[in-house]
């Protein structure tokens, strides 16, 4: 398996292991990734200044991914870690800690000092990697992200 910027042809694999995760986990559909109407266009999106979208491939195939993107409607130096799911086959191989990594040392490297997440409560396996990486609860969410339905928000100072 390696990590790897996304690319172009990568949009339709990704979109279609976040949607199959929400189906997997019965997780709510609005106001998550789930219903971003960038989700079909991840390479685009993350083409812009300061944003990085990274993908794990397993036999030429798309299993799982993360990103780094500014948080919208908030100060300059705080960034967002997005869109990190993984297909089951590949959860606990220890990627999901890797590809984090890559998209803080990418956040640092563009100027950012603290970096937010938000994620659904019973996303426990989740929460407990953001914690052993350095992510620490806060009591409410940050900037605009449209996920309304996240009921757990964290950050990492960089």
């Amino acid at each position: 398996m390696l990590i790897r910027e996304i690319q172009q042809n990568d949009n339709k694999q990704i979109a279609k292991v976040i949607r199959e995760i929400f189906h997997e986990l019965d997780a709510p559909k609005v106001g998550t990734a789930y219903a971003d109407p960038i989700l079909d266009t991840l390479f685009e999106v993350y083409q812009e200044k300061r944003t990085k979208y990274y993908v794990v491939e397993k036999e030429g195939k798309v299993v799982g991914g993360c990103g780094i993107a500014p948080l919208e409607n908030e100060v300059e130096t705080i960034c967002e870690l997005q869109k990190m799911y993984f297909s089951p086959e590949i959860r606990g191989t220890g990627f999901a800690e890797k590809i984090i990594q890559n998209c803080l040392e990418f956040a640092k490297e563009a100027g950012f000092e603290m970096c937010y997440l938000e994620t659904l409560s019973f996303m426990t396996a989740a929460q407990k990697l953001y914690k052993r990486i350095g992510f620490e609860n806060i009591d409410g969410p940050l900037g605009n992200t449209g996920h309304n339905s996240c009921q757990v928000w964290m950050t990492k100072k960089l």
